[in-house]
């Protein structure tokens, strides 16, 4: 099988290349490497530094996706925080780049796409879990640009006939997660501060809970939708783990200081039904994060 991964060298890309790979299939990475890491990309995939929100490269990405069975869109600007400081880089990227990728998929003949979109979507709902039908309102411009990625896969779907599915990550953690940088989540914020001997700063009394989704199950997740003939017309579907934990809580497991500084826009919580997910994939989560946590503190030298 012939797979594309836009985002091949990030967190969650680079794994499902490694996956993709190990299972004997031909892999092409598309990256602009701004976030992502060439290190983190397996010598097996065929490599090409594109941006996707370029629009003069759109022949070159038609040619690599030509007859691809399925692209994986991984690639975008992530988190909250910095699209509230920086709107216009982001809606270039997240919106324009997602565009240009589907109208590329959709000229290359590519059969499926599966989008990875965002529980920030739901913004602060005071409903838990949170469900795939309830209503959208996300609190940032990163929340908006990846619902609206969600609307034209569904467009593209019916206009052009590419089949597509988009995946509500919620949270993701594991193997390669970034330890700084715009792009860190909590546990590698914390990792990094206590690897510099630093104390956990919480933003706010950090009892905001989380559904953490390993990056494990976010890959397979990834796999299943690229095969399901239950989907293909633009289905949302919650990736997440069932369960949620209070930072507080993320905190402790990782032991040692920790101090509280003022707080930010952001949900007080999520937590997913992925009951859809079990339904139309096949899929259901099999990492718990307590479980996981000892492993990763040994292999970072905490």
């Amino acid at each position: 099988m012939k797979y594309i991964v836009v985002g091949g060298a990030g967190f969650i890309g680079s794994n499902l290349v490694d996956n993709l790979i190990k299972k004997g299939h031909e892999v092409s990475v598309i990256d602009n490497f701004s976030t992502g890491k060439k290190a983190n990309i397996n010598p097996k995939a065929i490599v090409f530094e594109i941006d996707m929100s370029d629009i003069a490269s759109s022949e070159k990405l038609i040619s690599i996706m030509r007859n691809a069975d399925t692209v994986f869109l991984l690639a975008a600007k992530a988190r909250v925080q910095p699209s509230i400081q920086k709107p216009i880089e982001y809606e270039m990227n997240n919106t324009i780049g997602v565009l240009n990728i589907l109208k590329c998929a959709a000229d290359a003949k590519v059969k499926r796409l599966v989008y990875s979109a965002s529980s920030s979507a739901y913004g602060d709902s005071k409903t838990m879990p949170l469900v795939e039908t309830m209503p959208i309102n996300p609190l940032s411009p990163y929340g908006a640009q990846k619902y609206y990625g969600e609307v034209i896969c569904k467009v593209f779907s019916h206009v052009y006939g590419i089949e597509t599915v988009c995946l509500r990550y919620f949270n993701v953690y594991g193997e390669r997660q970034n330890l700084d940088g715009a792009y860190a989540l909590v546990i590698g914020i914390f990792a990094s501060q206590l690897l510099s001997g630093q104390p956990m700063t919480i933003r706010g009394d950090g009892e905001q809970r989380r559904d953490f989704t390993y990056v494990g199950d976010v890959v397979n997740a990834n796999i299943l939708a690229s095969k399901s003939k239950n989907v293909g017309k633009g289905e949302v579907i919650n990736i997440g783990n069932g369960d949620n934990r209070s930072i507080n809580q993320i905190a402790d497991m990782m032991g040692r200081e920790k101090i509280y500084i003022d707080p930010v826009i952001e949900p007080k919580e999520t937590l997913a039904d992925n009951t859809l997910a079990k339904k139309l994939l096949g899929w259901e989560p099999k990492q718990i994060i307590e479980d996981w946590m000892p492993g990763y503190k040994k292999e970072i030298g905490l």
